[in-house]
């Protein structure tokens, strides 16, 4: 089965000139027009999803968790930091706490971006944002984790390529 495969690697060397992921989104419930329709862009909720997993320290007394004053954040059962991001208020405690400034403020904006994965929309064709990505961060990939490539399966259906931290 494919996947989306995420290049952190080369999002930050990007992102180091003042750069990002430029990619069309195409979540379903985000499509209305006009002055008043919620902006979506699907690539940031997987970003999140792909530095708490790979870049986090998971802390053994997680300041960010305790900082945050909606209790938003809290770690699974493998150490990672979740995020329920409709408790959060994108007050960047959470970001300010981390004595690892590994917590960027612009993944953690107040918007709730989503990402379906194209679900019942793409079919054998790869989900909008890694048509359009034009930087190639975004990959579509039949392929599994494997550790010593430094490729982390973060969910069924996204993988992310990272030279991840550790301990």
């Amino acid at each position: 089965m494919k996947k989306i495969l995420i290049d952190l690697e080369k999002y930050y060397k990007i992102k180091s000139f003042g750069g990002g992921v430029i990619a069309e989104c195409s979540y379903y419930y985000h499509q209305l027009t006009g002055m008043d329709a919620p902006k979506n862009n699907g690539v940031e909720k997987l970003l999140a999803k792909a530095a708490q997993y790979v870049i986090c320290r998971q802390c053994k007394s997680a300041d960010c968790i305790l900082a945050c004053p909606n209790e938003a954040l809290e770690k699974n059962d493998k150490g990672i930091l979740q995020r329920y991001s409709m408790r959060c208020t994108s007050c960047k405690s959470c970001s300010v706490a981390c004595p690892f400034g590994t917590i960027y403020t612009d993944i953690l904006s107040y918007k709730t971006s989503q990402c379906d994965y194209c679900i019942g929309r793409c079919k054998d064709k790869p989900p909008l944002c890694v048509e359009t990505c034009r930087d190639n961060i975004l990959q579509w990939v039949d392929m599994k984790e494997d550790e010593s490539k430094n490729i982390y399966k973060i969910s069924d259906k996204l993988l992310v390529y990272s030279l991840k931290w550790k301990k």
